[in-house]
């Protein structure tokens, strides 16, 4: 069946990617083919390989939603675990955090333990904080938060904190660091991020899943954006919302056992996880050598290739994350997923991989291969127009405006296709706050996205550029603090967009506007990144859209009881982030103290 179903969408894919081809062979057809034709077409042909899947992914997932009585258990057919049985195993929870909000994590981690240990279940958990904070006065703070947290849960759960002394592997360092210390003692390891909460209900489900099907390597939860009071965030989390369903059923049906790992909110059986997982330091020099960067995705393929499954559990709710506040934050995150997904190159010749693993690799790179590759497409094109004899059209007009829709189409599918099934379902209409706001919010997205599109592929560019040239990213702290950014620092990070959109929109204007008019967010959203990128960034532009209640997301219509002791901003309607840490009633129930901290190496 899933040989079947794997044959049938890479047909799909490559059908589409030859139709499209064609299509652009058509449209360049005027003036016969030189050079630059030769250019805009290979640049568009790096570029299809992520579009096209998206496409795909939207459609299946959208017959999976809209024609199957559980969509979840189509693409996910795992043994359904006894809700009410107790738990036999042993499940260490690991926040990975460094140089973070010490406040932020102690209290999602309190809310996680205080859940937890309501639930009954609290003595099959312990909590591991691992860091790898290298700044003195916050690793104090966290000395003194974990001891906050072992004094208040002694009684429940254990508490660990080990900080190591260096950041050795990255993430992936410090989750083998675990390993070695402590594995051998627990069955399975529950991996967040700093920004990471889940319910109690969604852990409880995920190690019920595990015990039920044991050769469940990692299973992988829907991570969805907590509700935040970025301006910059609310839109970005809106469109997510929307394309991540259909496009996770789609890529789940296909997928199969082959399935994401994204490093966090997932949980993993740990013996095969240790036996088989650990990472390779790539050999050499320069910025795709050393510690791989993007370690989730390998870890995946290894764990498949071991012979245990990599699935995702593609249904909303009780697993979250938080998005970068402002524009600088997400390039920056973007560039160090890049030079990570990048190291994939040495690691295509790995033996025994699954095809689907190698296939997700190739995929993972050409993610930001595209953003050159459309980079170029444009200033090829737009050469060829402006080399063109004059009086001749170097463009077919009937095939390239059948293109240009074609490509639009492929490339919005899965929100389209998300939005599709919420507008035909009332509880879905409800939850993200009726039909007008949903259209309205999809439409004003759709073009945000647009314009972030460019300034997100220009980033991508120049930094790949910079790789030639030694120049890297390292394992930095995300910000996560909600503050307008000085138009200075805008402007010293995002000039080379502005000198695109210049570039750009002067083009643009200069060709007939009923003939180029779509181009425009390609030309104004690099023109604007910078006021962009500004006025997203503030508080007070943050409070205006949660006042407006566009882009809302269901747990804003209708918060869940989970999410109450995080005393999120955006659902407080203030805006402002609360400093203090909440306090938690503690259940009666005895179990073992453990030693809160671990000196480290």
């Amino acid at each position: 069946m899933m040989t079947w179903r794997r044959v049938l969408f890479a047909a799909l894919c490559l059908a589409s990617v030859f139709g499209l081809a064609t299509l652009m062979v058509l449209t360049l057809a005027p003036g016969g083919y030189g050079l630059l034709d030769l250019a805009v077409l290979a640049c568009f042909a790096v570029t299809l390989p992520w579009t096209v899947i998206g496409f795909w992914n939207a459609v299946i997932g959208l017959l999976v939603m809209r024609l199957a009585r559980d969509p979840v258990h189509a693409v996910c057919p795992l043994a359904a675990p006894d809700p009410d049985r107790p738990l036999a195993c042993r499940t260490a929870v690991l926040s990975c955090i460094r140089n973070e909000d010490v406040t932020r994590v102690e209290t999602n981690l309190n809310a996680m333990i205080a859940a937890l240990v309501r639930s009954g279940h609290g003595r099959a958990f312990s909590i591991y904080i691992l860091s790898d904070s290298d700044d003195e006065a916050i690793t104090a703070q966290e000395e003194a938060s974990a001891m906050r947290l072992a004094e208040r849960w002694h009684a429940h759960m254990p508490v660990t904190y080990r900080r190591r002394d260096g950041n050795l592997g990255f993430k992936a360092g410090n989750i083998e660091d675990f390993c070695d210390r402590w594995g051998a003692e627990h069955d399975f390891a529950l991996v967040l991020d700093a920004d990471s909460y889940l319910s109690a209900d969604t852990i409880l489900d995920l190690v019920r899943h595990m015990e039920v099907n044991p050769r469940l390597g990692i299973l992988q939860t829907l991570v969805v954006g907590l509700p935040t009071p970025s301006a910059f965030a609310r839109v970005f989390q809106f469109g997510m919302r929307l394309g991540m369903r259909s496009y996770t059923l789609g890529s789940a049906w296909w997928q199969g056992d082959c399935g994401p790992y994204w490093g966090h909110n997932a949980i993993l059986r740990l013996r095969p996880f240790m036996d088989h997982c650990r990472l390779p330091r790539l050999a050499g020099a320069g910025p795709l050598a050393g510690w791989v960067l993007s370690h989730d995705q390998v870890e995946a393929t290894l764990m498949r290739r071991a012979g245990y499954e990599v699935r995702v559990l593609p249904c909303e709710g009780g697993s979250f994350e938080e998005n970068p506040p402002h524009l600088l934050e997400f390039i920056r995150r973007d560039l160090r997923w890049c030079q990570g997904n990048l190291q994939y190159v040495r690691l295509l010749g790995l033996p025994g991989l699954q095809p689907v693993s190698r296939a997700q690799l190739v995929l993972a790179i050409l993610m930001f291969l595209g953003s050159p590759a459309w980079i170029g497409f444009m200033i090829s094109a737009a050469l060829l127009g402006l080399t063109a004899e004059p009086h001749q059209a170097p463009f077919r007009a009937d095939t390239g405006y059948a293109l240009f829709i074609a490509i639009l189409t492929m490339v919005f599918a899965p929100k389209l296709a998300t939005v599709a099934d919420i507008l035909a379902r009332a509880d879905l209409r409800r939850a993200f706050g009726g039909a007008p706001r949903i259209l309205v919010g999809t439409a004003t997205e759709i073009l945000y996205s647009a314009m972030l599109a460019p300034v997100m592929a220009i980033a991508h560019s120049l930094f790949m550029g910079g790789l030639v040239f030694g120049k890297a990213v390292g394992w930095g702290a995300q910000g996560r603090a909600l503050a307008r950014l000085p138009v200075t620092l805008a402007a010293r990070k995002l000039w080379p967009q502005t000198l695109f959109g210049v570039l750009a929109t002067a083009w643009i204007s200069a060709q007939p506007l009923d003939q180029v008019w779509p181009l425009l967010p390609i030309g104004l959203g690099p023109l604007l990144a910078i006021p962009f990128a500004v006025a997203l960034s503030s508080p007070a532009v943050g409070r205006l859209a949660i006042g407006a209640t566009l882009w809302r997301i269901p747990e804003e219509t209708d918060p869940p009881a989970a999410l109450t002791p995080l005393q999120l901003p955006a659902l407080s309607g203030t805006g402002q982030t609360p400093r203090s840490i909440p306090i938690f009633d503690l259940p009666a129930e005895p179990a073992p103290v453990r030693a809160p901290i671990d000196p480290g190496p």
